[in-house]
């Protein structure tokens, strides 16, 4: 029998209702291609995003997303990274499962790529760190909306070093076929004004490719830090594509958590 992840909080940090859900992100999708301002010249090779619930930063996630949009029929597998909030673990944690399912249906795992990481000693096997880890999961119902046909690499990232997670991603890092994406939020809970200046000093140090994140700046700083490890050696260009916080969405101003969209392309060779 195939192995499938169920969805851990559907009704909770997104709508548990196929229709609703569909509904929902392909508005946010429509809203942010309206919105486009700091689009890329070239296709997105990786993106980050955030991983709170839709009403607090789905917005935010979705102005990612809409960068897919000319690439949509050529991306067929998404190394997707964020982590680990409830099981500690050490290294990139692989699932053991052979889908991932949303209210919109089933996301296949890319056995194939598995297989290409499986040797490295910083992968593991943990189903207990997917099981109720939402900083994947809520980004699946926008790939499955965003893109046609994919297969899924989901690692849940614990204690590693951005060189190991650089390692793994070079392992995987393919072509125009293959999209990574980090699931991170920026600070948490600091005062609106002062998390918008960390949270803007954050951003630059993204822009520069600086892998020197720490944990107080992004949850995800370990997978941020390893995809700017990665975009310096295959010289991709950072590009900041939204920057909010909680305060400005569906949360009071005493104690936010910043959002940020960025995407990473190859630098164009020709000035704008």
């Amino acid at each position: 029998m195939p192995q499938v992840r169920p969805p851990a909080v559907a009704g909770a940090f997104y709508p548990g209702r196929s229709q609703t859900l569909s509904h929902d992100v392909l508005a946010m999708l429509a809203a942010a291609k309206a919105d486009a301002v700091g689009t890329a010249a070239t296709p997105p090779k990786a993106l980050i995003v955030p991983h709170a619930g839709y009403i607090y930063s789905g917005a935010t996630a979705a102005q990612a997303y809409a960068q897919l949009a000319s690439v949509r029929q050529k991306i067929r597998r998404v190394v997707l990274l964020g982590p680990v909030h409830r099981v500690p673990v050490r290294g990139l944690a692989l699932p053991g499962a052979d889908y991932f399912a949303t209210p919109l249906g089933e996301i296949e795992i890319d056995q194939v790529a598995v297989a290409a990481i499986r040797a490295l000693p910083q992968v593991v096997v943990s189903p207990a760190a997917h099981a109720q880890e939402h900083s994947l999961e809520v980004q699946l119902p926008f790939l499955q909306l965003a893109l046609d046909d994919f297969k899924l690499v989901p690692l849940a990232v614990g204690d590693a070093t951005p060189a190991e997670v650089a390692q793994v991603l070079d392992v995987l890092w393919g072509g125009d076929e293959t999209l990574i994406v980090i699931s991170s939020d920026l600070s948490h809970f600091l005062p609106y004004a002062t998390a918008q200046t960390v949270d803007s000093e954050t951003v630059q140090d993204i822009l520069q490719l600086e892998p020197t994140l720490n944990h107080q700046q992004a949850c995800g700083a370990t997978p941020v830090n390893g995809l700017l490890l990665a975009a310096r050696r295959h010289q991709l260009q950072a590009h900041l594509l939204g920057l909010c916080n909680s305060g400005d969405t569906a949360g009071d101003k005493g104690r936010v958590v910043g959002y940020a969209a960025l995407a990473f392309s190859q630098g164009e060779n020709h000035a704008h």
